[in-house]
């Protein structure tokens, strides 16, 4: 076992690896910048240092910070948390050549991974269905144009690294693939170093459905069933669910077994997320994060697992074994990210001092959050400043702990989208379950 971890991140994921860490008798270090001295991160961890200066690029972003903190603390791993350098390859080299345990993937399995157009081509060589479209980068618009009138539009025009609906395109026409082909390079090039694109066929209405796997790193894995992730803006969610009510039991074990097999193959090691479109009983493989992911909570709920100590256990070598069969399914979980915004400003942030906090508590509500009365929230970072996590016995009753939980969830000084969420859960459309992506244009 690992006797000490440093954490390189902030907010509540940090706040949450510090928590699993404690459970294990295991160590912790905080990093943290000077925009984050007060924040709870740092206090909750067994030691603290600061890596750096407000900005992301001269702290949480800076390798060289990061990797003599951990060595100053003789911390033997680092965990990354989700966003900052959880999927950044020449991070993950810099631990290895320092003898710094990643906790994650292999740098050849994120490589393989992070390149969205080489996922799909594995994704496809292991069975997962994907969408017609290039089989890599595409060299220039003409090749686009070409490729986008055999498979039909629309078509999607899409960064091979990176994600956050950065470097994306719709395009109807021809035309358009050719007017938005260098736009979505430029905006790839400016936001992940990289101007690599590829095409796909465009899914108009769908659900964003993704798969749970753990794999050890040697060839085996297991999944952990879906999340429906639909309530999204801008490509960013904004509620997630599990399970999906849509999927029937055959759809679900299908695409859940496509998953852990593509995992399987590139011997994953730890948590990683397989993404899919799912549209007239179809699924479409997207993209694998090979990290934690934000939404996490919903399957730990609904499986009775711990994902943090399960990755770090992995990443030990102390993991007692993947079994699927000890992987059951139970119940409902909902989460909804609250972010320091003013939804009904165009989901304006807003920054600043928490004048007082009241978090909602009951049975089976886990609140998972950095923030304290008397905070001031920085302006440097995103701006979610908790999840709010229920579960019940199915989703009728999850929906209705989730209202009763908002309703409770009380931040005083600055705006957030707890009163938007309300809406959501009373939404028509989400109750029925068989919203899309398009929920939020369309309704709300």
């Amino acid at each position: 076992m690992f006797k000490k971890i440093l954490i390189a991140n902030r907010g509540e994921i940090a706040v949450r690896i510090i928590r699993a860490c404690k459970e294990l008798g295991i160590k912790t270090v905080a990093v943290y910048s000077k925009a984050d001295r007060d924040s709870y991160h740092r206090m909750l961890a067994d030691e603290a240092v600061c890596i750096g200066e407000a900005s992301s690029i001269d702290s949480y972003l800076y390798i060289p910070n990061i990797i003599s903190a951990c060595e100053l603390t003789k911390a033997e791993a680092i965990h990354p948390g989700y966003g900052f350098l959880s999927e950044n390859q020449n991070f993950v080299e810099i631990c290895q050549a320092h003898g710094i345990k990643f906790i994650g993937p292999s740098l050849t399995t994120m490589l393989s991974m992070s390149d969205k157009a080489m996922a799909k081509k594995l994704a496809k060589d292991a069975g997962v269905p994907v969408l017609p479209g290039s089989e890599g980068a595409l060299k220039d618009s003409a090749q686009a144009r070409m490729i986008a009138d055999e498979i039909g539009y629309p078509v999607i025009i899409k960064a091979s690294f990176g994600g956050g609906g950065k470097g994306m395109r719709i395009a109807n026409t021809g035309d358009e693939v050719e007017y938005y082909f260098e736009i979505a390079q430029n905006e790839a090039l400016s936001s992940f170093g990289n101007s690599d694109v590829y095409i796909e066929k465009f899914v108009t209405n769908p659900k964003h459905v993704e798969i749970q796997i753990l794999g050890d790193g040697k060839g085996n894995a297991v999944y952990l069933y879906e999340r429906d992730c639909s309530v999204q803006r801008k490509h960013q969610k904004l509620v997630e669910e599990s399970p999906c009510i849509v999927l029937n039991n055959k759809q679900r074990l299908e695409i859940s077994k496509a998953a852990r097999d593509l995992a399987a193959m590139i011997k994953y090691e730890g948590a990683g997320t397989l993404e899919f479109l799912f549209e007239n009983n179809n699924f479409y493989f997207m993209e694998m994060n090979t990290r934690l992911q934000v939404e996490h909570p919903v399957t730990e709920m609904v499986c009775g697992i711990d994902l943090v100590k399960e990755q770090i256990l992995i990443a030990c070598g102390e993991h007692k074994g993947l079994d699927q069969n000890n992987i059951i399914q139970k119940g409902h979980a909902i989460e909804c990210r609250i972010n320091a915004e003013d939804a009904f400003n165009g989901f304006l942030p807003d920054a600043g001092k928490i004048e007082e906090l009241l978090i909602p508590g009951g049975f089976n509500i886990r609140v998972d959050t950095f923030v304290y009365t008397g905070f001031t929230i920085p302006s440097h970072y995103d701006s979610m400043i908790a999840k709010l996590i229920v579960y019940g016995k199915d989703r009728e009753e999850a929906i209705l702990k989730m209202k009763s939980a908002l309703s409770e969830f009380k931040v005083e000084g600055i705006s957030t989208t707890i009163p938007f969420h309300i809406k959501i859960m009373e939404n028509s459309e989400f109750l029925s379950g068989k919203y899309t992506t398009r929920l939020l244009e369309q309704n709300i």
